[in-house]
């Protein structure tokens, strides 16, 4: 076994050596082109958990590089395929409580230290979620989440009671929906009120890496975020976890949230792309280049074999470049109207889905 190892490394190291002494730049592309497909194949064929170092020197590939980045995108649609076939899967949400939140999150509209003119109103009521619920169902989404602003749902019975009833008076009444929520920091006993109400999927984001945590929230911490994760599987959740790229972080950021995300075991991705909200601190945050985006969605991939990557939020900044991504290694999405930021119609991307080949 140790043999076989050291030569698996050996032939690692071959590839390697061919890129000894780089900086910015990228030696040839036909041997990274090369490196890319051995990449591909071990992960394909030997399912080999991509490196850090593997992950960074994938983002070395310039935006510009078309040619080696549509390498990257195919043999990132191969993995996918491979490891989840042609099935697509549609969430949708409602913002079932808007505004007023006492966390900081830089980037939010809803959070109260900002003031941005978002919606703010109270808890809906179940007849109002239901008959949302019942239109997305009708149009083909496959899931449905509650969204609340708010810390969470710790210390807050009345509105864990609210909810409870409401989730269950959707399960009652809708056939094929599978029931998701997103109620911020939680603890196991709450999570496990919502599980006993049909839920199905736990919605929290990590948003960024470690590192960058601190530049984006001070309100509550990255193991805030980890722990309501760990809450949530714990109960029995499925979880849904991801973050958003353009907050001010690196790329080395991504892969090291994508890592994070892997050793979680994380079954569903969101990925977000930053619409600055005006009166936010990250209002006037540049924006990313496509190819940087696409790039760091085809990294996903290598990284997370086997989960659903999902298009969220900010993905109409890619413009006609969208349908890339679901060549990239995209095989989900959040679709409809999101929170604060408009999104797409149910039937728009199940055209464009089915264009590219996908099953609904």
């Amino acid at each position: 076994m140790l043999k076989e190892k050291n030569s698996a490394e050996e032939e690692k190291a071959k590839f390697f050596n061919s890129f000894k002494g780089l900086s910015n730049e990228l030696a040839e592309p036909i041997n990274v082109k090369e490196f890319i497909s051995y990449l591909k194949g071990k992960i394909i064929n030997e399912e080999y958990k991509l490196t850090r170092e593997d992950a960074i020197f994938l983002s070395q590939i310039p935006n510009n590089d078309m040619e080696t980045l549509n390498t990257l995108f195919d043999a990132a649609d191969q993995i996918r395929e491979a490891f989840c076939g042609k099935y697509f899967d549609l969430c949708t949400i409602i913002n079932a409580k808007s505004g007023k939140c006492s966390e900081n999150c830089r980037y939010c509209a809803q959070s109260i230290h900002f003031k941005t003119g978002a919606d703010t109103y109270g808890l809906i009521s179940k007849e109002l979620a239901l008959f949302e619920a019942k239109r997305n169902e009708s149009e083909g989404a496959h899931r449905f989440s509650l969204v609340t602003s708010g810390r969470g749902l710790n210390g807050n019975e009345k509105e864990l009671d609210r909810l409870v009833e409401i989730y269950k008076y959707i399960e009652e009444n809708t056939s094929t929906l599978k029931l998701c929520a997103s109620h911020g920091i939680c603890t196991k006993d709450a999570l496990k009120k919502l599980v006993d109400a049909g839920v199905l999927t736990y919605h929290h984001n990590l948003e960024t890496s470690r590192r960058f945590y601190p530049n984006v929230c001070t309100s509550h911490t990255y193991d805030d975020r980890i722990n309501t994760i760990k809450n949530a599987k714990a109960v029995g959740l499925n979880v849904c976890s991801g973050g958003i790229f353009g907050l001010g972080e690196t790329i080395e950021d991504r892969i090291d949230m994508a890592l994070d995300l892997r050793a979680l075991e994380i079954s569903s991705v969101p990925i977000n792309v930053l619409t600055p909200i005006p009166g936010t601190p990250f209002e006037n945050n540049e924006e990313l280049n496509t190819f940087e985006i696409l790039k760091t969605i085809s990294i996903y991939r290598f990284i997370l074999p086997k989960s659903f990557i999902r298009y969220c939020g900010g993905r109409i900044k890619l413009g006609e470049h969208a349908k890339t991504g679901l060549r990239c290694g995209v095989n989900s999405a959040l679709t409809g109207n999101f929170l604060t930021t408009t999104g797409t119609t149910i039937e728009s991307d199940k055209k464009m889905i089915k264009e590219l080949g996908y099953e609904i």
